[in-house]
């Protein structure tokens, strides 16, 4: 042992070169406070920061999925349910239009069927409203052949036919299917009556001359020049006729009309009324009814506010 001071100095620098050195413990006393704090963090920190990381990549993967979504709906979704309801419409469409066609088709046909095949024929006629004419006229005026299409048979040229015969007013044709045709006649009535050469003639409402016949009993006859459905006098004696209450109608026996201004009335008794014009025809009407309860030979009821007997 030496007591040299530098040979101990230089022994000790020996001795520290010889031994090994920790790096990394050289490290963690060179690092700050704060990484040692970061290195070592405990359990629940730890914990703490997993769930937060969890969270956070939850909320990015939501929002993903829903910025996808909509993106679907507005560039794929939106333009394909569009397409689709034209599509769908169009099917719609063509399916009526399909229908109506066949519809269309079969109406055609069934029409063509009845109207060229005897399928629906003219087998029977029923004539209804007859009372003189006969049924035998109105088929001939009718010139309907049996075994006709209905759908052939001109209704209204029948009917204008049937109404060619004197003695009906109107008349219609109805086809009832499958194989009747109806003819409804109305007949003219006679309302008066005139004398003639060839026999009496028998007048309507209307002042047609429809019959050479003899007329019923108590139908008043006519005093006129030229009696017809123009002539102004015939028109005028039957207004007056047809406007009397029906007890005074059947005492007339004559009515005479030598112009629309003077218009007699003879009834069965032999007793007179004049009428004069067919101003006021209604009101006089009703004072001839209570007029004809007095006794008298003349009712004049030419000026209805001052009836008169004589």
């Amino acid at each position: 042992m030496t007591d040299d001071p530098t040979e101990e100095s230089a022994q000790e620098t020996a001795t520290a070169e010889d031994e090994p050195v920790d790096v990394d413990a050289a490290k963690e006393a060179d690092a700050p406070e704060d990484a040692e704090d970061e290195d070592f963090e405990g359990p629940r920190r730890r914990a703490r920061r997993e769930r937060e990381e969890r969270r956070a990549a939850q909320a990015r993967a939501t929002a993903i999925e829903d910025a996808r979504r909509e993106a679907k709906r507005k560039v794929v979704g939106a333009p394909a349910q569009e397409a689709k309801a034209p599509a769908r419409g169009l099917i719609r469409g063509l399916k009526a239009l399909l229908w109506s066609a066949l519809i269309s088709v079969v109406v055609v046909g069934a029409g063509l069927l009845l109207y060229f095949t005897p399928i629906m024929a003219a087998r029977s006629t029923v004539i209804d409203g007859l009372v003189t004419v006969t049924p035998a006229e109105i088929e001939a005026a009718a010139a309907v052949q049996t075994g006709t299409p209905l759908l052939q048979v001109d209704t209204d040229a029948v009917a204008e036919r049937v109404a060619t015969i004197r003695k009906v007013a109107s008349a219609r044709v109805q086809r009832e299917y499958p194989s009747t045709l109806r003819i409804t006649v109305v007949e003219r009535i006679p309302v008066v009556v005139k004398d003639y050469p060839d026999g009496p003639h028998l007048f309507d409402r209307d002042g047609v001359d429809f019959d050479t016949a003899p007329p019923p009993p108590g139908l008043p006859y006519l005093d006129a020049d030229n009696p017809g459905p123009t002539d102004a006098p015939t028109k005028a004696a039957l207004e007056v006729l047809l406007s009397l209450r029906p007890e005074v109608f059947g005492q007339v026996s004559r009515i005479a009309a030598p112009s629309v201004a003077s218009i007699t009335l003879t009834l069965f008794d032999g007793r007179e009324v004049i009428w004069g014009t067919t101003d006021r025809t209604e009101e006089k009407a009703l004072k001839l009814g209570a007029l004809l309860t007095q006794p008298g030979r003349t009712y004049d009821v030419s000026s209805p506010d001052l009836p008169t007997v004589k």
